[in-house]
This record gives C-alpha cells, structure tokens and sequence, in this order.
C-alpha cells in the first residue's frame, strides 16, 4: 500500500524535482531518517536522483542529467543520446544513478537497500565502496549495507550503476530478449527504499489461506545478524483498510544465535472470514513484529486451481471462467507515448478499472513484470493475474540458459509476489521449446504453500493441472493473404491441439491439461488503425487493396469478438485471453493494443462495442459464421452464463436488411450457474439481396444488455 501512496504524490512532485539544479540543492530535498525507535522503517528513495555515463566500470566524474526513479533513463533531462538502441554501445557502457540520504543517530543494527528491480544488471556503491551487485534484471535486489553507511547526520552519497543495454547480462540469465522489441531501455524501474531495524528482524512472510477452515497460516523467516538473542513474535491481521486489529497470535521468545535465520509460524482463524475475488477484492493487512523489527503485508483469502474432472478453473471452491486480456509491458517500455504512464498510479488504476469494465476479470502479465504496484492495485480493483516470467525464444533456446540459475530466478521471484490474491498463476515462459524451465518448475514449485498452478509456455506441463498454454492464430499467413475465413468456426472442434482443430501450441496436450487460450488473432492495426507488419496481407486479402482505417477496424473488432464467443461459447477451455490490452505502436510493429487516446485510456469504440460485449459473462451467441449466405433453417443460439448463479434473462432476437428491421422475437430464460443453454429462433425469408444483420441481445436482470452480431450478405444475381 505505501508504494501506491507513493506514486500519488510522485507526479506531483515531478515538475519540482526536474527543477532542482545543483548539488546544494539536491542536498536539500534529501532525507533524513531519524533513528529512534529501532523498529522496521521503510524510507523511499524515489524522486530525483543525477546520473551520468560511462565506458568502463570507474564512476562518472560529473552526473550531467536528472532522471527519476522509478522510470527508465530516456526520461533523463538534459537527454542521453540513442538510449536503447543498437547504437546505444557507441556512447557507453553503464549509466550511474546518484543521490544522497541522511541518518540522523546512530546507525541502526540493519540497514538494508531494496532495488524492486533494474535493468541491465545492477551494482550498488556507498559512500564510495562497494556493498554488492547483482546481475538479475526482474527480481528485486535487497542488499545488506550497515557496515557503509554513517548516522548522526553525516551525508550519505548512494550510487546506482545499471548496464546500459541488454548485453551487459550474462548469457546464463534471462535477458528481456523479445522478437519484436527495437529498443531495450535501461533504467532502474521500480521502487528503491531503504529498510531499516533492530534484530531480529523479518526477511519473508508467506501468507496461506485456508478457506475452508477460515483460518491463515502465517510462515515468518526471522533473520540476526547481531549476537545471539531471544525475541518474541506476534503476528497480527488487520483490515487492511482502517488497520482495525481482528486476530493476534503471540508466539512464545525465539532463540537466534548469531548470524542465524529462522522459520516460525502461527495460524490463525480470520472472525467473519471474508473471502477475496475480482467481485468482491477483499484485502486483509497482516503485521509481524519482534523486539527489532515491525513488518507490514497484505494478502486476501482466496485459493485458486483448476477442477481435474472438468479441467476449469476454482475460485474459491466454485467454477470460474477466465476472461482476459495480457499486458507487454517490457514492450510498452519502448512506446513513444509512453511518458511516465507505467509509474502514474492513477493511470494504472485507470487502465485496470478499464479492463473490467470490458468484462475482463484476468489478465497475463505477458514476457514481463510491471512496477511492483500494479500487483498491489490488481489486488484492490480485482484481477486475477497469470504472471509470466520474461522469456520467449522460440526455438533459439540460449545453450547457456539452464535449470539452475532460472530455479534461483524463479525463487526470488516467487518469494516476492506470494501474497498477491490476484497472482493465481505463475508462468515459466512464453513459446519457449525448452526442457529447463521445466526441470526448473519442478525444483521450486514446492516453495509457494498455496500451490499455485503453473503455466510452462510451449514446455511440458509438469503436473497433471498445470496450463496447457495455446496460442491459436486462424489468420496466421507468413507471407501471403491467409485463406482463413471465419465461416471455418462453424467445422472447427472447440479445443485447441485436436485433430481437425486449429493449433496453438507445437506440442500435443498428451496429459488433458487445462487449456487457456491466452493469444489468438493475428489482425493487429497501429493505434492509428494502420495494419502492424504481420496482418498487412491479411487486410489486402479480406478488404482488397484498398481499404479504409475504419473498414479496418470494424472488420478487426468484429472478427475478434467471433473468435471470443467461438471459444467461449464451446467451453471446452478453461480461459480466454485477448492479445492484447497494453502493449506498443509502432509503424515498423508487428503487434499493437486498441487505445486510440492512451493518455486518457480510450479505446477504439468499435473494439469496445463488440469485443467488449463478447466477454460478457452472461451472453447469447449466434452459432452462425457464414458471410455470404443466408443461415439453413432455424438459427441457433448458444446462451452463456458465467456467474455461480442462475440468471434470469431476457433474449431478444433482431434481423435487419440494409438498416430496415425484417423479423424481430423474444423469449425469457433462466441460464443456470455456469451454465449453457441452446436455443432456436426463427430466420425470416432472406432470399432478396441485401447486407443482412443479426443482433442477439440478452438483458440479464440487474446486468448491463450484450449483444452477438453477425453480418452475410445476399448477392443480386441480376447484375
């Protein structure tokens, strides 16, 4: 929650900060952490830091620029010169980062530095030695550097070096490479704060719901870096709202000798237990204290896996449909309307409030973690997320890339983001053919006591409720129109990886996993509803040569919706996920989102109208895929429910020819929880020529309408 509150005033500050010009002045705004009492201070460091470049690994002997942190260093002012780019090497190697901070008494017993996270590979120097450096990009880097700082008020100089480009990594680590990244921007950009406390204090929480016991099981890694002591904890949960206290465990004096860590923990009944869900996202706080340290969380009662019968997913004990979206946020990164938007909480709040507004309860944090505090607001506005380790490779697996260092990256990462209701899946990889990240899964999997199902990308799932991940693209052509035409959904089988099916994944779903479709498309437009490179041939193919930004983006928001009720209304998978909701626009870009404003988070209207209304958990689908001829008969109609609930409704069936309504009929219906239902209605005579429009309309009571559209076309045979 503090970084959040953070974030409010960060931008506020930001024209205030830019403005700070000498180093007298910096001194100014530094800040000073007074030492008394020895319980656990947290001290953010974000603001206006200097930074400068070099060549080699020596400090700069000037810091020119300012830039703030968290950001990337292309928000540095005066700017660098082809920052990200493959030019970047010509004018340096590293990129220094400055500030200075006061302890005002003593030094305290720890001192620790949290770097959330940085890229390309992060060294940390205080009061000119060096305390430590890692070379890790996505993971957060927590540094122990009593032994270099001074209290009693004497300044403290703290100097952040980051390699300023992607090949500073060592080969046998995970390095952002992305097929369609141009520009790999470096920059420390997550939270850095100082941590300060007595012994012994808290160096990891792991929170573990128990809902069918309404109780939380509470594991505290304790760590002494002083002489042997006693220490009791108590271990307190709280409404995370107003800190009101519900429950205390006192856990009788641990005895730690020196430099010793250890584990305790406490369970504890949650009175009224309230549970956590995208419906109702409810957040407990839970505080730990010992007679050094006072540490704070956050977590939500709620558990989550996939039914090994039906192969859905569980929230809570019940089915739950996934509908969803992803965010590429390392590819966002090199956006160039980016601005400071990644790190402006109320935008991010915006984007994701935005995402349930288009009946989006999930979403994959897709080849990238955002800041820290999107998972925090994610917790609060209700996302179930699929959180997806940075690496796609395809099939150029590095050879240096092994099981080990990703088991030591995944550790780090897990033990980071445990907490978070709203991480429901921990996600290996992205179209990666590799057996490591697998024998890596394995390794650490027994870590998170909440035993969180895995997603493995195009890696073996390695437990029978693990995802099977699929990536169906019908429109996918390499180098020629494709010949897919959406008439084909009415022959395909509804799961992915079967004979006559369309594909998704390389490897065959051997085990039955659960399947979640997290991409499929491939009609990508540029936000200025241009066609990204891999869809050009796609839009000469349906739309001819010559075609218009809206006949363009029409035709892409009704194609998508199609394929979002074909998949859903079939409900032989267990997610469906758009790709995607944030990502880059680029004219040389094979990918893209829907915003048309991104600073004001508005979409493309026709991509909210339809696809938006084709998430909807409730929702009659027209099962009818022709678009040059009449449907054969009755028409069918899938009726969706998602709720764990039945839902009375009513069904409203239009058809119109050239905008004129011809046929109009209405039926009242109760979907059950979870349910499917088929209905028939009548088709008029549609012998005259004419574009023909179908509305499918359900009005759920107490719920927004949502409609199923289709569109054919009569020909004149007289011309």
């Amino acid at each position: 929650m503090q970084a959040i509150t953070t974030m409010g005033w960060r931008i506020c500050l930001l024209h205030l900060l830019l403005a700070v010009t000498t180093a007298e002045a910096l001194r100014n705004v530094r800040i000073t952490w007074a030492a008394e009492p020895l319980l656990h201070s947290l001290v953010h460091l974000d603001g206006d830091w200097e930074v400068g470049e070099t060549m080699d690994e020596l400090p700069p002997s000037t810091f020119p620029a300012r830039v703030l942190v968290p950001g990337l260093v292309d928000m540095a002012r005066p700017a660098f010169a082809e920052v990200g780019t493959e030019k970047s090497s010509d004018h340096r190697r590293y990129f220094w980062y400055r500030r200075g901070f006061h302890l005002s008494g003593q030094v305290p017993p720890v001192v620790r530095l949290r770097i959330r996270k940085a890229m390309f590979t992060t060294a940390v120097f205080v009061n000119g030695q060096k305390a430590g450096e890692q070379a890790g990009c996505f993971t957060p880097f927590v540094l122990d550097i009593t032994p270099f700082v001074q209290g009693d008020g004497a300044e403290n100089e703290l100097v952040v070096r980051v390699g300023a480009h992607r090949q500073n990594v060592p080969k046998d680590l995970p390095d952002g490479w992305d097929f369609e990244k141009v520009r790999y921007i470096p920059g420390i950009y997550d939270s850095v704060e100082l941590l300060t406390s007595g012994n012994p204090y808290v160096e990891n929480v792991q929170i573990v719901p128990d809902i069918v016991g309404r109780q939380v099981r509470v594991i505290v890694e304790l760590a002494n870096t002083g002489p042997s002591l006693q220490s009791p904890v108590a271990v307190k949960v709280t409404d995370a709202h107003d800190s009101r206290p519900l429950v205390v465990a006192n856990i009788p004096p641990i005895a730690l000798g020196e430099d010793e860590t250890k584990t305790v923990e406490a369970t504890l009944a949650i009175p009224d237990c309230r549970l956590w869900s995208p419906g109702d996202p409810y957040l407990y706080g839970l505080e730990v204290t010992t007679d050094g340290d006072h540490y704070q969380t956050r977590f939500g009662m709620r558990e989550f896996r996939f039914d090994p019968q039906t192969k859905t997913a569980v929230l809570n004990g019940k089915p739950y449909r996934l509908r969803g979206t992803n965010v590429t946020i390392l590819r966002f990164f090199e956006d160039p309307a980016r601005g400071d938007s990644p790190w402006d909480a109320n935008w991010v709040r915006g984007l994701h409030r935005l995402f349930r507004r288009m009946h989006w309860n999930s979403a994959r944090y897709c080849i990238g973690f955002p800041p820290d505090f999107w998972y925090d607001i994610a917790d609060e506005e209700g996302m179930l997320i699929q959180d997806e380790f940075p690496i796609w490779y395809l099939g150029q697996w590095p050879a240096e890339l092994k099981a080990d260092a990703l088991a030591a990256q995944y550790t780090q990462w897990m033990r980071h983001r445990w907490n978070h209701p709203s991480v429901v899946i921990w996600d290996a990889q992205n179209e990666s053919h590799t057996d490591e990240t697998g024998e890596a899964i394995r390794r650490v999997r027994q870590l998170d006591l909440s035993r969180r199902p895995w997603d493995n990308g195009w890696g073996r799932p390695q437990d029978p409720l693990d995802v099977f991940e699929c990536h169906p693209y019908p429109f996918y052509s390499k180098d020629r129109p494709s010949e897919f035409r959406v008439r084909r959904f009415g022959e395909l089988p509804g799961k992915p990886n079967v004979p006559g099916g369309l594909s998704g994944n390389p490897l065959k779903n051997e085990g039955d996993n659960p399947i979640i479709i997290n991409e499929y498309g491939w009609l990508w437009l540029t936000r200025g509803g241009n066609p990204c490179t891999l869809s050009q041939k796609n839009y000469e193919g349906l739309l001819g040569d010559r075609n218009t930004a809206d006949e363009r983006r029409q035709l892409y928001a009704r194609y998508l919706a199609m394929m979002t009720e074909f998949w859903r209304s079939r409900r032989e998978v267990a997610g469906v996920l758009h790709f995607c909701g944030l990502g880059y626009s680029r004219p040389d870009g094979q990918t893209s989102d829907h915003f048309i404003d991104l600073q004001r988070l508005t979409l493309d209207p026709d991509f909210q109208r339809f696809v938006g209304d084709a998430f909807a958990p409730v929702l009659a689908v027209i099962d009818f895929w022709e678009e040059e001829k009449a449907p054969d008969g009755r028409l069918r109609l899938i009726v969706i429910n998602d709720y764990g609930h039945t839902v009375p409704l009513q069904l409203r069936l239009e058809w119109r020819r050239d905008g004129r309504m011809i046929h109009e009929e209405r039926q009242n219906l109760a979907i059950a929880a979870n349910g499917t239902q088929t209905v028939l209605g009548e088709a008029p005579d549609c012998r005259l020529p004419g574009k023909y429009e179908i509305s499918a309309i359900v009005l759920p009571e107490g719920e927004s309408p949502a409609r199923s559209y289709r569109v054919f076309a009569v020909p004149d045979h007289r011309n």
